[in-house]
């Protein structure tokens, strides 16, 4: 591999820049979560399956786009929070799930921490940046059901 191979993946490659930026973010809105023993990723999934209602696991992985066993982690966290509730299963497990009325009082109780990391984030990413942000996850389909 020669050096300008080197220098065009460092000083051009956009999935690096989406990942340091995704993770930025993130740390925003875990930290002003951290109180409340719930991270954004969870607070997403929270919100997906009010929005989605029940659905099977796999399901709201694919309105997420998320990989089964991400899923299958932070389902199980949330069904032992009671933030979610079974709503049928069989001998191999939970086959759908719902937001229960703690899910729900979850995401309320949330609200201002989120409030503050969203306007930071968008601090953080300008208004060119925010409204790529939304223009690109809507042309990928997100928010669901919209």
């Amino acid at each position: 591999m020669s050096d300008s191979s080197i220098d065009e993946i460092l000083n051009d490659c956009l999935a690096v820049r989406i990942r340091l930026i995704g993770r930025a973010v993130t740390g925003l809105y875990d930290s002003a979560l951290g109180g409340h023993e719930v991270t954004i990723a969870q607070v997403n999934l929270l919100a997906a399956l009010g929005k989605v209602g029940p659905c099977s696991p796999s399901r709201l992985g694919e309105v997420l786009q998320l990989e089964r066993s991400t899923v299958s982690r932070n389902v199980n966290l949330m069904l032992g929070h009671g933030w979610i509730e079974a709503v049928s299963s069989d001998a191999k497990g939970v086959r759908e799930v719902a937001l229960s009325r703690a899910g729900r009082a979850k995401i309320e109780s949330v609200m201002p921490h989120w409030r503050r990391a969203q306007r930071q984030a968008a601090e953080l990413l300008g208004a060119t940046g925010a409204g790529a942000v939304r223009a690109m996850a809507g042309d990928l389909g997100y928010p669901p059901g919209a």
